[in-house]
């Protein structure tokens, strides 16, 4: 995902110009790339009015919902008592193109918001080339994925496989940062791809072997049972997974080592994972510690808004960084 701070109001063009580029980049036409265009310069105005300094976090996504350019803004201002009043019409935040958060739920193909006095505001549009009128927030998972300021490989990256029965998840994050540790993550995911109809821990055996000639990584995989409502998971180093009820947090259990190179065993670990319930991972570019305290309800949310409020809070600033979220309910 492309990051792009804001501060102040000429930073607004920029966040603006990266929108319309990503989605000029996956083919949207002059109409669609101006809804784009629409949507980032009010959500970079909102934080620029409301929430500086923040950042607008511009990506593309494909799910079962369809595929389009993500848009999150994400600051630690003082947040709206009542978002819901930010959502009317007629509420704008002024010296934009549309008419504040309103305007910016009406283009998304999905919309969600979060924010909560003293802890700021993330705030999450999708949007299709071609808009179905229908909205599309019953995503299945979502992630917030960033290079280290300064770099643009990404070492850090991710994949979810949707089945019938549930879903596999993958979370790679090649060691260190910058182009070797991309094409670790990348070769990673390859692998994962090839093989994910096989067990967890068969899965990371595999990407373990496949590593062995790039400089290797941490890397988690996770596999989701719905009919007996369990996880099971795989992982070597830190890429730390959790299962989140409500704002309580149970963190899986990875083996220490580094996948392609030194991994003394492989083994699974099964958890309970209800269906209201979300797992998370997370690459090394999030502090472990990370909590959903003093956000209620927010496991509620769509996929890509809980990723997003994680990263916000917990990201470090050494090092690319990784939130996948699944939920437990997910269907493909």
């Amino acid at each position: 995902m492309d990051r792009i701070t804001v501060t102040e109001a000429s930073q607004v063009a920029e966040a603006r110009r990266r929108a319309v580029t990503a989605a000029q980049a996956i083919g949207f036409d002059e109409t669609a790339a101006g809804r784009v265009a629409i949507v980032a310069t009010e959500l970079a105005t909102n934080v620029v009015k409301y929430g500086a300094p923040g950042e607008i976090l511009v990506g593309t996504y494909a799910d079962a919902t369809g595929a389009g350019v993500e848009l999150l803004a994400l600051d630690k201002g003082p947040g709206f008592p009542d978002p819901a009043a930010a959502l009317r019409d007629g509420h704008s935040t002024g010296g934009s193109a549309g008419e504040g958060l309103g305007a910016v739920r009406r283009l998304s193909q999905a919309f969600d918001i979060v924010s909560r006095p003293g802890l700021g505001t993330a705030v999450l549009a999708r949007l299709t080339a071609v808009r179905t009128g229908a909205p599309a927030n019953e995503a299945s998972f979502g992630a917030v994925t960033v290079p280290l300021r300064g770099e643009t490989a990404n070492g850090d990256a991710f994949a979810v496989h949707e089945r019938d029965e549930g879903w596999t998840a993958i979370v790679a994050d090649g060691l260190g940062h910058g182009p070797e540790a991309a094409k670790a993550s990348d070769a990673a995911i390859r692998i994962f791809r090839l093989n994910h109809e096989a067990a967890p821990a068969e899965i990371l055996a595999a990407v373990h072997a496949g590593l062995s000639r790039t400089r290797g990584g941490a890397v988690s995989v996770a596999r989701y049972r719905r009919a007996a409502a369990t996880l099971m998971f795989a992982g070597i180093g830190n890429v730390a997974g959790a299962v989140v009820s409500g704002t309580a947090v149970k963190r899986t259990v990875s083996l220490a080592g580094t996948a392609g190179h030194a991994a003394r065993r492989i083994q699974e670990f099964e958890y309970p994972l209800e269906p209201a319930d979300v797992f998370v991972l997370c690459s090394d570019g999030i502090a472990t510690g990370w909590t959903l305290d003093g956000h209620p309800g927010l496991v509620a949310a769509h996929p890509s808004l809980v990723a997003g409020v994680i990263f916000r809070d917990y990201a470090r600033a050494r090092d690319d960084a990784t939130v996948l979220v699944v939920r437990g309910d997910a269907a493909p």
